[in-house]
């Protein structure tokens, strides 16, 4: 049997990915300013890894240029289509300020939480596993 450290990382212009035997999709983000078109080309990439089916994500944040308004607004709207949950791990303070940054005005689409420990993150996320 194949574990998950045999799989192939799938790359993609704001993050690279990889789809656990488990069912959580694993991003590793990217340094990049997030717009409307690589988000749009993200969702397809995302959909295509998942067989259009929608899976917990569990994100390694880095830190990178903050979108313009309507990226924020459109990458909020995307979360739900194609995640059921999302754990940010990243240094104590980044989470917080891309949650602050994202969801200022509105509470989350999706359950969101922030962690410094990926095996808490899994933990978590593993309730959402469809």
């Amino acid at each position: 049997m194949r574990n998950d450290s045999d799989k192939q990382l799938i790359e993609g212009e704001i993050a690279d990915y990889l789809l656990t035997d488990d069912g959580i999709l694993i991003s590793y983000s990217k340094s990049v300013l997030r717009t409307v078109g690589n988000i749009s080309a993200n969702v397809v990439l995302v959909k295509e890894i998942t067989g259009n089916k929608k899976v917990p994500l569990l994100i390694y944040l880095k830190n990178s240029p903050v979108p313009d308004k309507e990226t924020r607004k459109f990458s909020t709207e995307q979360l739900p289509q194609i995640y059921t949950a999302m754990a940010m791990v990243s240094k104590p303070g980044l989470a917080q300020l891309i949650m602050k940054i994202l969801f200022k005005f509105q509470n989350p689409p999706i359950p969101i939480k922030s962690f410094t420990d990926d095996k808490k993150a899994m933990e978590w996320l593993k309730q959402f596993v469809v």
